[in-house]
């Protein structure tokens, strides 16, 4: 192909990422899903919920703190998305379990899983690190089989 045909074939190719990136292509394409972001009252998870609730979604946002919870639902519906938020520290089964209960009694399920929340146990050498520390940063199978069947994940 030559340099011409190449470079119409790249501007089509770009034309189509940015209408795709600017919502141009379908009209709230997550329109009647519910999306659950964990950690997403500020940074990346904010902007992953106010991303998936600008393209249709009902999001449920959390964080350790409720004041945090309290501005990023009060920012997101100031917007005019459609948002709720509960407290969350998902290191606590407790919470991830009233996280996911909050979501299936206010929108009947959970279409959209996005796990932002950071897990750290251990801060200095990765030489140091015990096996204690790796097993609560890489879940056992039993575990992850736990955590799906309570958020009704199938593969």
């Amino acid at each position: 192909m030559h340099k011409a045909g190449q470079l119409g074939l790249c501007a089509r190719a770009w034309n189509s990422v940015r209408m795709a990136s600017s919502g141009m292509t379908r009209r709230d394409p997550l329109a009647n899903k519910v999306a659950l972001v964990t950690a997403s009252t500020d940074g990346i998870g904010f902007a992953i919920a106010r991303r998936l609730a600008q393209d249709g979604a009902h999001v449920v946002v959390s964080s350790r703190k409720q004041q945090n919870v309290d501005q990023a639902v009060a920012t997101l519906q100031g917007e005019g998305l459609s948002v709720t938020g509960t407290v969350c520290h998902v290191g606590k089964a407790e919470d991830r379990e009233r996280l996911v209960a909050t979501a299936v009694k206010l929108h009947g399920g959970i279409d959209i899983l996005v796990s932002n929340a950071a897990v750290n146990p251990f801060f200095g050498s990765l030489m140091d690190v015990t096996e204690e520390v790796w097993d609560k940063l890489w879940m056992d199978k039993e575990k992850e089989e736990s955590m799906k069947e309570t958020l009704r994940i199938r593969r």
